[in-house]
């Protein structure tokens, strides 16, 4: 099986957040898939069979389980697809997922996902989540088992070491921490980071799927359908966002970075 690592919402190598990218004609089991993930050890690896014409079905692997959806394998997928000649520019490819079916096109060099639409609900929080982060969120949420906690503060979030070991032992597939763009971050509408190390990802570098809920709740906080945002990573990240009430666009660029075969 030949197969591409690829770095995604990065113009260049070594940014953004990488994902393995295979072209299968038949799944391997689900054991050899994971195994395969493990021994690439990335935040994402992506096997993918064509079903017919512009049509796919995609499913994403962590270091230790299946993911129910990942944006950024997806972008890395569908730049996979174009660059092979699989695929042609500007025409719709639809993917079948754990989480229905999904649209990516690429419009050299962006692509574009239309994606679920999450919304965050307002909880209280496990009192465990403060321990996690060490100091008082302004609000606490809660969506398709992700924690959501915006801060006031910008700086917050940069200097933010989670209790990796504390959260994994919470009932969630991740965390994700947000606040809205100011200071030397003012060009971007909101900043997040997100952490799921229950899932084997103690940081994940650019999370699309995070986006899912991040893009509704500052559409609707801010009052804009598009906005820009930042992943404010150790490697980094920017994104396109479009809220469609029903959905959400997730835009982003890609660069392959290797390619090889597995022996």
């Amino acid at each position: 099986m030949k197969f591409w690592i690829v770095d995604a919402f990065a113009d260049r190598p070594f940014v953004g957040n990488p994902a393995a990218v295979f072209l299968v004609q038949e799944f391997p089991s689900t054991g050899v898939m994971q195994n395969i993930a493990a021994e690439i050890n990335l935040s994402e690896t992506a096997f993918v069979k064509r079903l017919g014409l512009h049509h796919y079905h995609i499913r994403w692997f962590t270091p230790n389980s299946e993911a129910p959806l990942c944006g950024h394998a997806t972008i890395a997928t569908t730049h996979v697809l174009i660059n092979t000649n699989a695929e042609r520019n500007k025409v719709p490819i639809r993917f079948e997922s754990l989480s229905g079916e999904l649209l990516a096109e690429s419009d050299v060099p962006w692509i574009t996902l239309n994606f679920p639409r999450y919304v965050v609900q307002q909880i209280d929080p496990d009192p465990r989540l403060h321990s996690v982060i060490d100091c008082k969120p302004i609000y606490t949420g809660f969506s398709q088992n992700c924690y959501f906690v915006e801060f006031e503060k910008i700086e917050q979030i940069i200097k933010l070491r989670p209790d990796l070991q504390l959260l994994s032992e919470i009932e969630c597939r991740a965390l994700i921490v947000t606040a809205k763009g100011t200071g030397k971050f003012h060009e971007y509408d909101f900043v997040s980071r997100y952490f799921a190390p229950r899932v084997g990802i103690n940081e994940d570098p650019v999370c699309a799927s995070a986006h899912c809920r991040l893009i509704p709740y500052w559409s609707a906080k801010l009052g804009k359908g598009s906005l820009i945002a930042y992943q404010a990573s150790k490697r980094g990240g920017i994104i396109s966002c479009e809220d469609l009430q029903n959905r959400v666009l997730i835009s982003g660029t890609a660069t392959t970075v290797i390619k090889g075969e597995l022996c």
